[in-house]
């Protein structure tokens, strides 16, 4: 099966300063890969660069074909949906009208409202709050209304950057329990960034550890848990 997502010698920068040093990975379709490390290593980088939202150097193929020299409007409208570190809701908009933000690249309306219908299924309280602006919700509804957002463009890969931050454990665990619904029923790739190592690893099938900029450690997710060094530094036994 060929790869979905390849990156190769990924390097970016913010102005002058280099954040990533030749990242080099590939992703199988209908697989979810989580990529690990501290604080500043490049994790969010990384998404960004996919996106186009920074300044890189290297490959970044989709499904085949470069993606490195477009325009983010131009990645997307090809099916990558990202939701940001910070959910990135609009605030004065309501949750139905986020939504259709989300379906902004799209043309199909009939496949829009079946969309729509799908969503308030994963996630029932968007319904209830449909006509509620988005800045009134919860932070774990807001979380939803992301990734309800991300799923308006029917994408067949999903970047989600720290969907856990600043979430009560129990919504975290429905959150990913969604995650995963998505993944085996619609067949959404999804590469995830997350500082909850054990909840990331548990989720994803693969898994691959930044420090600094670089890949230092890449493998399967069962593997990277059996790893002493990766227990004792991410999973605190």
């Amino acid at each position: 099966m060929s790869a979905i997502l390849e990156v190769e010698n990924l390097q970016a920068w913010y102005g002058r300063t280099q954040a990533l040093h030749g990242v080099s990975f590939s992703m199988e379709p209908r697989g979810i890969t989580t990529i690990l490390g501290a604080n500043g290593a490049g994790k969010t980088t990384t998404l960004r660069a996919i996106s186009a939202m920074i300044r890189t150097a290297g490959t970044i193929r989709f499904d085949g074909a470069r993606i490195d020299r477009k325009a983010t409007e131009d990645i997307v409208a090809l099916g990558v949906a990202h939701v940001p570190q910070g959910r990135g809701t609009f605030m004065e908009l309501t949750v139905e009208e986020n939504l259709r933000v989300g379906a902004w690249a799209r043309r199909d309306r009939s496949g829009v409202a079946e969309d729509f219908d799908r969503v308030y299924r994963l996630f029932p309280v968007l319904l209830q709050r449909r006509r509620q602006l988005a800045g009134t919700l919860s932070g774990g509804e807001q979380q939803m209304l992301a990734v309800g957002r991300g799923l308006m463009l029917r994408p067949r890969l999903l970047l989600l950057d720290e969907p856990s931050l600043g979430l009560a454990p129990l919504v975290v665990q429905e959150i990913f329990a969604i995650l995963r619904r998505i993944n085996q029923e619609s067949g959404v790739t999804i590469l995830l960034v997350e500082q909850n190592a054990r909840l990331a690893l548990a989720l994803a099938d693969r898994a691959f550890l930044i420090e600094t900029g670089r890949v230092v450690m890449s493998g399967a997710s069962a593997e990277l848990t059996s790893d002493d060094a990766i227990r004792r530094a991410y999973l605190g036994y």
